[in-house]
């Protein structure tokens, strides 16, 4: 069962918020009075002090308790809605350049602001710039974050042939790195550039699915992009383009690597995103 962090996370503030505020004018006045009035009751109300009155009237632990996590609430809200957020890499589509396992964050701001939970862009900042390592909802299924490289730009022609990407009608640079080899599958690390990027990806010793072997024109609204290890990414060359609605930020650093529960988290990886 997938689960709306997002909308539990503005519920919750919406919660604690209107609670806090309740209690502000109205809860917190009525519980003084109350105390006032029995010690007047009590015939104390000359020799009453703010203690006496304050201990009378204290708040119960569910208002404390919001009144205390509200402003916490609402600071992750504004940071992961409108700065940063974070996001774990599941899968080794983008390898070499990320891992399995990384922890990376998201600027949510580079490419305009959006509201939470509705993803309506409120502020245009930026676009996706080609070499960007943009996370967006997969159009499939957009409960599903996709991390992906942009390659194509509304209006691009794309083409993929062989294991070479051309962009309108131009290659990308492409150098070749080392050769390794994993599961006795043989491959290359590549390093190729494409706009103001530099980065290597990995290609297996291997022929090219012949299901990629195609053109594409970027329709106005969309981007075209690819995982980094080319032979082992499901992207826009399986499933078509993805909608300027569904990007949810460019992925511009690594802050920690943890694979799993059983090693211990590890920073080796830690740097700028290229």
């Amino acid at each position: 069962m997938d689960i709306n962090f997002p909308l539990v996370l503005v519920v919750l503030v919406a919660v604690t918020g209107v609670i806090a505020l309740l209690d502000r004018v109205k809860l917190a006045p009525a519980r003084r009075s109350r105390a006032l009035a029995q010690c007047t009751k009590n015939g104390q109300a000359g020799l009453a002090d703010e203690s006496v009155i304050a201990g009378l009237a204290k708040e119960p632990s569910w208002v404390e308790t919001s009144k205390s996590v509200f402003p916490v609430l609402l600071a992750v809200l504004v940071l992961r809605s409108f700065l940063y957020e974070p996001f774990q890499i599941p899968s080794g589509s983008m390898k070499p350049t990320l891992q399995i396992g990384d922890f990376i964050l998201v600027n949510k701001f580079d490419y305009g602001i959006r509201l939470p939970v509705m993803d309506t862009k409120i502020i245009s900042i930026g676009e996706p710039q080609r070499g960007d390592v943009m996370v967006f909802r997969e159009p499939r299924n957009p409960s599903i974050n996709f991390i992906k490289r942009v390659v194509g730009l509304p209006g691009d022609r794309i083409r993929y042939q062989g294991k070479d990407l051309f962009v309108n009608g131009e290659p990308l640079d492409k150098k070749f790195v080392a050769r390794f080899s994993q599961q006795s599958v043989p491959y290359s690390v590549m390093e190729e550039t494409h706009g103001d990027h530099v980065y290597t990806t990995r290609e297996d010793m291997s022929l090219a699915d012949p299901r990629t072997q195609r053109e594409w024109i970027v329709p106005e609204g969309h981007y075209f992009v690819m995982g980094d290890n080319r032979d082992h990414s499901n992207d826009s060359r399986y499933w078509g383009f993805v909608p300027e609605a569904n990007i949810v930020g460019k992925a511009v650093a690594i802050w920690m690597h943890w694979p799993d529960w059983g090693q211990l988290p590890s920073f080796r990886n830690n740097g700028a995103i290229q």
